[in-house]
């Protein structure tokens, strides 16, 4: 097990401390905003108290670069994104863009300019959907240019008390065929339907945690069906559940 204790290290299996060196292959200049966006980060991170665990996978490999990734997680709050964007260290979370409602993260120009500048959100038509505004191609092209994504299957939240998730829908079998080198990526959230409740505006303090699995591939004989309880599976399991 790999637990992530912040944005410069990780404490691996055997207690030991490795330091993803600033200077090591995520090296570039720093763009304009790049610390502002660390600072809310960190503010994201002080407000839901989130601690993040790697089980059963890295943030990057041994040479520290991070493969493209697809982080698909339970949905139970409008913070679930941010969290996990906050979560990730520095430099994956430069390359992480969340898939995320239009309509929502639209409204208002506080919501707009984080979407837009600071969480750079992959923003897609939940109400609306045509032909032309199917949710898939924005995805596609955000992984054709060598972005990873931030995605929640359920297609929407869940707001069973228990936590019980809604069936996956096939986008991320679909993503998964057509992109196979990017890693599949199981984030279990916990708690942060209770920070903030569906329809609620006021945080409750309550500790978070987000727990990254192993990834997780659609085997050859494999139909949609299956792929898609075994990744919903996947994300249940880190959080002590599963069928």
């Amino acid at each position: 097990m790999v637990t992530q204790r912040n944005g410069n290290g990780a404490i691996n299996g055997h207690g030991s401390l490795r330091i993803v060196s600033k200077g090591a292959c995520f090296a570039k200049p720093q763009a304009a905003g790049t610390v502002s966006h660390d600072v809310i980060a960190t503010i994201i991170q002080l407000i839901t108290g989130a601690q993040a665990r790697w089980v059963g996978i890295d943030p990057s490999d041994e040479h520290g670069v991070a493969p493209q990734r697809i982080y698909f997680a339970n949905h139970g709050s409008n913070l679930d994104a941010p969290v996990i964007w906050a979560s990730l260290p520095a430099p994956l979370r430069r390359k992480a863009r969340p898939v995320a409602a239009r309509d929502y993260w639209q409204r208002g120009p506080i919501r707009r300019y984080l979407a837009e500048k600071v969480f750079r959100c992959v923003l897609i038509e939940r109400r609306k959907v045509t032909a032309s505004s199917n949710p898939l191609t924005a995805m596609e092209a955000a992984l054709k240019a060598g972005d990873s994504l931030i995605l929640f299957p359920e297609g929407t939240r869940t707001i069973d008390d228990e936590g019980e998730m809604n069936d996956f829908k096939p986008g991320l079998w679909h993503l998964a065929r057509q992109h196979p080198h990017v890693q599949l990526v199981p984030v279990h959230l916990e708690n942060l339907n209770r920070i903030l409740p569906k329809g609620e505006v006021l945080l409750i303090p309550v500790l978070a945690a987000v727990t990254f699995g192993a990834p997780i591939q659609p085997q050859p004989d494999e139909d949609k069906l299956n792929f898609l309880h075994r990744a919903k599976q996947a994300v249940q399991e880190l959080g002590g559940g599963g069928a």
